[in-house]
C-alpha cells in the first residue's frame, strides 16, 4: 500500500492506494457512521456493510441533485445523526460527490471519508476536496471545497467494473499524464495492453501517480485560484458535451481533451505528431475523440461554464505532452475555432 497526504486549508486528507476496502473500519470512528452508496455497489459489497446505517441512491448523474440531497438530509435527521457523526461514501464519482457535499453541509459540516470503488473516483472525484451537485443539467454548479479524512483506493475492486466505467477512469488518468507527467504518458503508451487488462500492479502505480499529481496541485491551490485550473484540461468543452449529449463524464472529457489538444496545435503549442499520439491513445483506451451532436448547443452550454469571466474563458492547453498552460480565450475566438474547424 502507498499513501500520501493532501493538505487543505482546514483539514488534511489521507489517500490510501492499494489498501483493502475491508480495512475501512480502522479509519472511521466507532459507531455513529452513516453510509451513502448506490444500489449497484451494495449489490456487490453490501454483505460487508450489513447492519450499518446505509442510504442507497440510484446509480448515475441524476442522483446528483438538490432534491436527492434533501432526501439524504431528512434520512440523517430521522436517524438522529449529529455533528459528531461520520459519513462514509462507498461508491464511484457520483456517490463521492454526493457524500462529500452532504457531509460538508449537514449541520454546517461533519467528518467524512470515501471508499472509492471506480477508477474515475480513485484518480479524480474522491481526491482534492471538491464536492458538488448539478443544477438543471449543469455540472457541479452547487458545491463546496472540503477534504475527506481519508480515501481508500482498492484497485482490486476495479475488476468488477464494466469496460465503459474503466474507460471513464482512464480518461482522467490520461489527463493527469498530459498535464504534468510525460513519462507516465509514455508508460501508458508502451503498456497499453496491461493498462486495458487492469493489471493490479501497474494500476496501483498509475493510480498513485495520478493521486500524486492531483495532490501536489490541490495542496498548492485548494480553491482553484490559479494552478488547480490545470486539472480542468478537457473539461471545459467536455462538460458542455456532457450537458448536451448525456455522455458519461470520462467519455465527455475525452472529447474535450481532443478539442483542447487540437486548439493547442492550432496555437502552435503542440506538434501534429504529439496531437496524433494523444488521439491514438484515446482510441487505444476505447475512448471517443469526437461527437456527433449540435455544435451550437454545445457551444451555448460552454458559454455558461463556471470558468467564464466576462467575454473570456480560462482554457487549459498543452505546451507539449506533460505540460499544461492556462490561457484566457475570448468567446469570439472560441466560436471561430469551433465553427471553422472539424470537430
Amino acid at each position: 500500500m502507498n499513501s500520501l497526504l493532501v493538505k487543505g486549508s482546514y483539514s488534511t486528507s489521507r489517500i490510501l492506494v492499494g489498501e483493502n476496502f475491508k480495512n475501512v473500519w480502522s479509519y472511521v470512528p466507532d459507531g455513529n457512521v452513516y453510509i451513502i452508496s448506490d444500489k449497484n455497489v451494495m449489490n456487490l459489497y453490501g454483505q460487508f456493510f450489513k447492519g450499518k446505517n446505509i442510504y442507497e441512491v440510484d446509480p448515475g448523474e441524476n442522483s446528483k441533485s438538490l432534491m436527492a440531497v434533501s432526501d439524504i438530509y431528512r434520512w440523517l435527521l430521522s436517524c438522529h445523526a449529529t455533528r459528531n457523526s461520520f459519513i462514509l461514501g462507498v461508491g464511484g464519482g457520483v456517490v463521492c460527490d454526493i457524500a462529500g457535499f452532504v457531509a460538508s453541509t449537514y449541520m454546517r459540516g461533519v467528518k467524512f471519508g470515501f471508499v472509492a470503488t471506480s477508477l474515475l473516483a480513485q484518480v479524480d472525484a474522491s481526491v482534492g476536496g471538491k464536492n458538488g451537485v448539478n443544477l438543471d443539467g449543469y455540472k457541479n454548479i452547487v458545491g463546496t471545497f472540503n477534504q475527506p479524512n481519508f480515501v481508500i483506493c482498492d484497485t482490486t475492486m476495479l475488476q468488477t467494473l464494466p469496460k465503459k466505467e474503466l474507460a471513464n477512469g482512464f480518461a482522467e488518468m490520461l489527463k493527469h499524464a498530459l498535464i504534468a507527467d510525460s513519462k507516465k504518458f509514455y508508460l501508458m503508451e508502451q503498456e497499453i495492453d496491461r493498462v486495458n487488462g487492469c493489471e493490479v500492479e501497474l494500476l496501483n502505480e498509475l493510480v498513485f501517480r495520478s493521486v500524486q499529481i492531483k495532490a501536489d496541485v490541490v495542496s498548492a491551490d485548494e480553491r482553484e485560484n490559479g494552478e488547480r485550473k490545470k486539472l480542468n484540461f478537457g473539461h471545459t468543452w467536455g462538460h458542455a458535451v456532457e450537458k448536451v449529449t448525456g455522455f458519461p463524464h470520462g467519455y465527455s472529457v475525452s472529447i474535450g481533451m481532443e478539442f483542447a489538444s487540437r486548439l493547442s496545435m492550432k496555437k502552435g503549442l503542440l506538434t501534429r505528431n504529439e496531437y496524433l499520439r494523444i488521439v491514438n491513445m484515446l482510441k487505444n483506451l476505447k475512448l471517443p475523440a469526437c461527437v456527433n451532436a449540435d455544435l451550437s448547443e454545445i457551444f451555448d452550454a460552454l458559454t455558461k461554464d463556471k470558468k467564464r469571466n466576462g467575454d473570456y474563458i480560462d482554457f487549459i492547453l498543452l505546451n507539449g505532452i506533460g505540460k499544461a498552460v492556462i490561457e484566457s480565450i475570448t468567446i469570439e475566438d472560441l466560436h471561430a475555432f469551433v465553427f471553422n474547424s472539424v470537430g
